[in-house]
């Protein structure tokens, strides 16, 4: 397995630090607000990751951080008149909600970061002691100048860096660049007690604190979003290692969801709230559409693409409904992976190319399904193909979809009724040698997806390719 790592700008062969585990680190949300499409694309994408691994035979402990205090938060008390841990605690929930909806497997532990104060107190006491980190008038800031790598997970260049803008009073600061890892209390905020006065932590040392506290001094992979290997995640690195612990092994950041071109975000205002795009697709549909992308690419989204991705899967889906009908449940631990979709996945998760080799598998199911082939020929594609959804968490016969998957099944067994009642009077017109009508009928199908297909034992239909 080979997997791009932003730090050293390569695909690496990907070995774990320990024989059969994994461990995982991925920043998770700041609860500020409802999740739009763009926020659920990492966890959705970190899954898929998780599952192959666990497809390949890995333990995965897989940490994923709940930034629950911070100044978005604390800017929300006075817009929703309640307290900022009530708007933690309800945004909290909602991403929650995101990611259930989206059939993402819960992470191993979902640390908050204000249950991890003390943590963050011994990491900065560490950093002060050799060197890296300074208090100033209640604030401690991490000196950026003592630490010669900073800058290199980036690419960012010291000198061209503007001003750190996470505090104020950057007069009190060696370098106005140096980033805050702890800011003093400010009258009407929350703070907690430390050596060096009452204050809050800063952004960046939340998630050292968290990754350490939970995956140790070294860990695998350390994942999150595009957006945040500069400042957050090129601050982690130099906290932590300044701090003289080896952190994360490989970088892994997803691309963003962008509209018009621009990425999707609050102060845009183009967001997409996913319990309202779940409402125009499918909850599976939608997961379908963000994980079909390779996760390094921008997926830019838009209503039409979206139905055109649920269009595609919903095919897929009706193979996985009829063979299933057939042939009743399969063992999918005895199926071994389709070879093409192994080796697309095992480089760098190439999701795009491992659609081709599913697509290719679904299309050979519904051969054997138009020439009623034997029940043990279905099976095999059935299980191939189940298999390869359940890695991206898409199959829709899983336990994550088993309502969606009823409901389905309900639809299709309408949809079949009336196909069936167009192909009766299709029938009636060509015994009436009004072939015009017929056509007709046949035509206004296969406009809407339906393709007919007459063979000796009769009228067969299904949903094109």
């Amino acid at each position: 397995m080979r997997l791009y790592d932003t730090a050293t700008r390569a695909v690496r062969d990907f070995t774990p630090l320990i024989d059969g585990k994994v461990s995982m680190y991925v920043c998770g949300a700041t609860v500020q607000s409802a999740p739009h499409v763009g926020h659920i694309r990492s966890g959705v994408a970190f899954d898929v990751l998780a599952r192959w691994l666990r497809n390949n035979g890995y333990e995965v402990t897989l940490v994923r951080n709940v930034t629950d205090i911070d100044d978005k938060i604390l800017a929300k008390e006075s817009v929703e008149n309640r307290p900022w841990w009530a708007v933690a605690a309800h945004y909290e929930r909602e991403f929650q909600n995101a990611y259930s909806i989206l059939g993402c497997t819960p992470p191993t532990v979902e640390p908050r970061a204000t249950g991890h104060i003390t943590q963050m107190i011994e990491l900065m006491q560490t950093l002060i002691e050799r060197g890296h980190a300074y208090a100033a008038a209640g604030d401690v800031y991490f000196d950026i100048r003592s630490f010669a790598d900073y800058g290199k997970l980036s690419g960012q260049k010291i000198d061209d860096l503007l001003p750190a803008g996470d505090s104020e009073g950057d007069s009190r600061k060696k370098d106005p660049r140096d980033f805050a890892l702890w800011k003093s209390v400010k009258p009407g905020e929350p703070s907690w007690p430390t050596p060096w006065g009452a204050g809050r932590p800063g952004w960046h040392i939340e998630c050292s604190a968290m990754a350490h506290a939970y995956l140790g001094d070294a860990f695998d992979i350390h994942g999150g979003g595009l957006d945040l290997v500069f400042p957050h995640h090129e601050n982690e690195v130099a906290q932590s290692k300044a701090a003289g612990k080896n952190f994360a092994n490989f970088w892994l950041h997803n691309a963003w969801v962008t509209t018009a071109g621009e990425k999707m975000s609050k102060s845009l205002g183009n967001s997409l709230v996913v319990t309202e795009v779940a409402k125009r697709v499918r909850p599976i549909e939608l997961r379908w559409y963000l994980a079909s992308a390779h996760y390094r690419s921008n997926l830019e989204f838009s209503d039409s693409s979206l139905q055109e991705s649920a269009v595609a899967f919903q095919r897929i889906e009706n193979f996985v409904m009829r063979a299933h009908s057939i042939v009743g449940e399969v063992d999918l631990t005895k199926t071994p992976m389709c070879a093409d979709f192994e080796i697309a996945m095992n480089e760098d998760l190439n999701v795009p190319s491992a659609l081709a080799a599913l697509h290719e598998v679904v299309g050979e199911g519904n051969t054997l399904l138009a020439n009623k082939a034997k029940a043990s020929a279905i099976s095999g594609a059935l299980a191939s193909v189940r298999k390869m959804l359940d890695v991206l968490g898409v199959d829709p016969l899983s336990e994550t979809w088993n309502n969606s998957s009823k409901s389905s099944e309900s639809l299709e067994t309408a949809l079949d009724y009336f196909v069936q009642q167009a192909i009766v009077v299709r029938a009636a017109a060509k015994e009436n040698k009004a072939f015009e009508a017929a056509d007709a009928i046949r035509d206004s199908l296969r406009d809407v997806g339906i393709a007919l297909e007459d063979t000796p034992d009769g009228v067969r239909w299904n949903l094109e390719k």
